[in-house]
């Protein structure tokens, strides 16, 4: 025997069939709501960018420029007469003496002698010519290893006032010379020669600071 339902009873099963937990019309049901859409949507967002291909690179400040992970330390060269090279790829007369640097290599590197080129390009011109470093060292045919400057070591060096601006070390890096500007590929033989005398003394010398800088990487 069915039963019939009256107007009371319907408005009261319609009442009860109603979960009020998910009443769109209660304020914080559509709160919670847009709160899980929200982080759906950010969690699908994050998953696309960082599935597809690489991160985009840049935009990058002024002056910035990826650097290697392979570090040049100064204190590995101890034993070695060392030459440092402050110089840029924009600076004429450091193009001018890139030449004889290149020699001065072919000459005495089997005599214990190096020469690390230092770039200021990422310091200077709002670091516009840094990329211009490996290009340059192929033009050039540089044989010795060059490697980013910071500010810390144009510091340590007693600031780099110009460009070239070279120092000569002795086996135990020892400054014995400085120079500003372009010098004359005989003169750094002079120094080269008389480090590798036998008379030579070291003990009036100031010990150059040591660093550790990013080395260029030529492919």
């Amino acid at each position: 025997m069915s039963k019939k339902l009256n107007n009371k009873d319907v408005a009261q099963n319609s009442k009860n069939s109603k979960n009020p937990k998910f009443d769109l019309r209660d304020k914080k049901v559509r709160s919670r709501l847009y709160t899980i859409l929200f982080v759906v949507a950010f969690g699908v967002f994050f998953l696309v960018n960082n599935t597809n291909g690489e991160d985009e690179k840049g935009p990058y400040p002024p002056g910035y420029f990826e650097v290697s992970s392979q570090q040049l330390n100064l204190a590995d060269y101890k034993g070695k007469i060392v030459l440092l090279d402050f110089w840029a790829t924009w600076c004429a007369p450091c193009r001018a003496g890139v030449p004889d640097l290149v020699e001065l290599k072919k000459q005495y590197g089997d005599k214990g002698f190096e020469i690390i080129g230092v770039s200021v390009d990422g310091l200077t011109r709002g670091g516009a010519t840094q990329k211009d470093v490996i290009p340059f060292i192929k033009q050039y045919n540089i044989n010795y290893p060059i490697v980013h400057a910071n500010n810390d070591v144009i510091q340590n060096f007693g600031g780099i006032r110009a460009i070239p601006t070279s120092f000569v070390l002795d086996k135990d890096g020892k400054v014995v010379s400085r120079y500003e500007g372009l010098i004359d590929k005989s003169t750094y033989e002079k120094d080269i020669k008389k480090i590798l005398s036998a008379d030579f003394e070291n003990k009036e010398l100031v010990q150059a600071p040591n660093f550790s800088l990013p080395l260029v990487e030529v492919k």
